[in-house]
């Protein structure tokens, strides 16, 4: 009761009040300023870790980060990024980037990244991303970091191109795997799977009339998960326009998600019918290549990093990948955040990152 006394106190004393109301008006001219400053202002720098492109084939382009640490691991790591996004949410800004944080803590790190499929890329598959991309880029890597083996680290759709790669190629250059909510059962994408059923969607049609589909629908299906997301996003912008590191970081996750890339139209195609409507790596059914592929082939040491609230790959849809490889060294770790904080953002830099790094560490020599 005299807790509650006091506080009353607090809120109705005549000084208490007069301090708050200069506080909102400095906050309400600040917000008018920087209102002001944002509607010329360039976009927000990202992506500032120093890297040679070593590769680039349209919509596919392999990068090297530079090295931060006097002694680095032997075994380098390749991230494989979902082709719908860019790399450098993994490297936002000095401080805020997983690449610079794996850097300084000694591993050699290159990327496969992505930029808007061309036409002429309209016919790529998954089949391609797996079987053509991916072991062209870990053969580029070998030859360029002079080691055979290699850590596969994948986020999202990367991920899951990582593990088809895995499971046809068991005996490969691949030492460690580690992946990012990973999608397994399509079915727990339930929204997803609402939009592509073949009851009122006919994918053979869209992808022969559209050929790639366009950014703007990839977006559009995200958005579809959280549709009240952007205005409250800008809500939360206004109110914050006062806090520079509140506003640019804002600027630098609206950037990311502004330049959501488009997908080939056969790869759009063949994970629609093969994943959405079939459901078919989690039923086993699921062939890459002409071959079956098999998740208890995978024996590599693997990581998975689930995300509690991921409302884009739920973690229900994402579990099964520790439960069906047949690795004997797995670790799945469940941590709090959504489908982006898990990799980016002060949840990552205090849990997942320090995570990762205490897994690979001793995987890496």
């Amino acid at each position: 009761m005299a807790s509650q006394a006091n506080t009353a106190t607090r809120d109705t004393n005549p000084g208490a009040i007069a301090d708050r109301l200069r506080q909102e008006v400095q906050h309400a001219i600040q917000r008018g300023f920087k209102s002001m400053e944002l509607l010329g202002a360039p976009p927000p720098e990202v992506g500032r870790s120093p890297k040679t492109v070593l590769y680039r084939r349209g919509t596919l382009e392999l990068l090297h980060y530079h090295a931060m640490a006097d002694e680095v691991y032997r075994v380098p790591l390749l991230l494989v990024m979902a082709p719908t996004n860019r790399g450098y949410i993994m490297d936002l800004t000095p401080g805020q980037s997983l690449i610079e944080f794996l850097l300084k803590r000694g591993y050699d790190v290159y990327m496969m990244d992505w930029h808007q499929p061309t036409d002429d890329e309209r016919g790529l598959t998954l089949d391609d991303y797996v079987l053509r991309f991916l072991p062209d880029c870990i053969r580029r890597v070998q030859r360029d970091s002079g080691e055979d083996e290699i850590s596969l680290i994948g986020y999202c759709a990367g991920g899951l191109i990582s593990t088809l790669y895995q499971s046809l190629h068991p005996d490969g250059p691949v030492r460690n795997q580690v992946c990012f909510t990973t999608p397994i059962d399509f079915s727990k994408m339930e929204l997803f799977r609402s939009m592509t059923d073949p009851k009122h969607f006919d994918v053979d049609r869209f992808a022969d009339q559209v050929g790639n589909m366009p950014p703007e629908m990839v977006t559009a299906g995200f958005e579809a998960l959280r549709p009240a997301a952007r205005l409250t996003g800008q809500v939360r912008l206004w109110d914050n326009l006062w806090n520079d590191q509140f506003v640019k970081g804002y600027r630098m996750m609206e950037r990311w998600g502004n330049e959501t890339l488009g997908l080939p139209g056969g790869y759009f195609r063949q994970t629609t019918k093969d994943l959405m409507q079939r459901n078919a790596l989690y039923e086993g059914t699921m062939k890459v290549g002409g071959q079956i592929v098999d998740l208890s082939k995978i024996t590599v040491p693997m990581l998975h990093v689930v995300a509690k609230y991921d409302h884009i790959v739920p973690s229900e849809c994402s579990k099964p990948l520790i439960e069906r490889v047949g690795s004997t060294d797995k670790t799945e770790i469940v941590l709090p955040g959504g489908h982006v904080s898990i990799a980016a953002g002060a949840n990552a830099v205090k849990r997942m990152w320090p995570a990762l790094d205490s897994w690979l560490e001793h995987r890496s020599t």
